[in-house]
């Protein structure tokens, strides 16, 4: 029978203090590591709090260069903008020929002084005979003073250009200013305003411009008052409709919870946002005041010191063109009168689709 050896006292207590020690040293070894990682972490903590602060110096940076310079990124969005309108303007063909049209009744406007003479209005020397027709000296023929009706066509331009361009931008502004106001400022004010718009619509248009006409001054600027103050209403509604779908926007919320007041809102947020409109209703209008200014001096209720196409046909009426066959002096302003305001519908309607595509008017 085999009997165990028991190792000595000295021996057990040797290894129980080596175990002891490798407790000591695993124990500080694990300190380390976890001295190591903490070290690790701050040091990453550290590059994150660097990276972050270099991402705030770059914003910082960027909103610098932002705000130093906003003229050019503005003035670079307004003419991508008109270079996307004209290139979606192109494609309109009846636009571009109404537009070539208006190009060249403008050049003979500007250039009448020069082709034409500032006397070719003058009834005492006139070079012709009284009613003569069309020939190779007068292309058109001459009225009963004896004057070159092409000069008087051409002459003519500059006054009926004039009265309409002025007479719609000045109907626009109105009908502009009321839609804004009456479609911001709601209650008392928005009825009122309508109401009035409403008696207007309803109201025969060249009946009140004739009423006007006649009480004032025979002046073109009587003409261009009648016809401004008579003819926007229409141009109320529709502005007050964009307004109303402006103001209903989230972003005038926020405007107003900012500290926005009226006239910011008005003019920062919805003039902006109506002025697509406005431009195409203001090209519209012009074709319908040169009717309307034609219609006037056709009646005898222009300014008789002007030469415009009203007035020729005017002239022709009281000679008695129209009983006696002389059609040269009813026929070129006649023309005149209906291609102008054909070319500003044209240009009026391509306008309006390119700056409202959901209208689909064909081209």
């Amino acid at each position: 029978m085999t009997t165990g050896v028991t190792p000595p006292a000295d021996a057990r207590g040797a290894d129980a203090r080596g175990a002891d020690v490798q407790g000591a040293d695993a124990r500080g070894a694990d300190a380390q590591g976890a001295d190591a990682r903490g070290a690790d972490a701050r040091g990453a903590d550290a590059r994150g709090a660097d990276a972050q602060n270099a991402a705030a110096q770059d914003a910082s940076a960027q909103d610098a260069a932002a705000h130093a310079g906003p003229r050019r990124p503005a003035w670079q969005r307004r003419r991508r903008a008109a270079a996307r309108f004209w290139r979606q303007y192109r494609t309109h063909r009846a636009g571009l020929a109404g537009l070539a049209a208006l190009v060249l009744c403008a050049l003979l406007a500007l250039t009448a002084p020069l082709a034409v003479g500032s006397d070719v209005a003058g009834v005492t020397d006139a070079p012709g005979q009284p009613l003569a027709p069309p020939s190779g000296r007068f292309w058109l023929g001459t009225d009963r003073y004896g004057r070159d009706l092409l000069g008087l066509v051409v002459w003519g331009s500059r006054v009926s250009l004039l009265v309409g361009l002025l007479a719609a931008v000045l109907s626009v502004a109105i009908g502009a200013a009321v839609g804004i106001t009456a479609g911001h400022f709601r209650g008392a004010y928005a009825t009122v305003m309508m109401r009035v718009t409403d008696w207007f619509l309803v109201m025969p248009t060249l009946v009140l411009a004739v009423a006007l006409t006649a009480v004032l001054p025979r002046s073109l600027g009587t003409v261009i008052l009648a016809i401004g103050v008579t003819t926007w209403p229409t141009t109320a509604r529709l502005v007050r409709a964009q307004t109303l779908a402006v103001e209903a926007r989230p972003y005038i919320e926020r405007a107003r919870a900012l500290g926005g007041g009226h006239a910011h809102v008005m003019t920062r947020h919805v003039l902006p946002n109506v002025m697509p409109l406005v431009l195409a209703q203001t090209t519209l209008m012009v074709s319908s005041s040169i009717l309307t200014e034609a219609t006037l001096a056709f009646l005898g209720l222009g300014d008789p010191t002007v030469v415009s196409w009203g007035g020729l046909l005017q002239d022709a009426r009281e000679a008695g063109a129209v009983s006696a066959g002389d059609w040269w002096y009813l026929v070129p302003p006649g023309l005149a009168i209906a291609g102008v305001a054909l070319a500003f519908t044209l240009c009026g309607r391509a306008v309006e689709t390119v700056l409202n595509p959901r209208l689909g008017v064909a081209r």
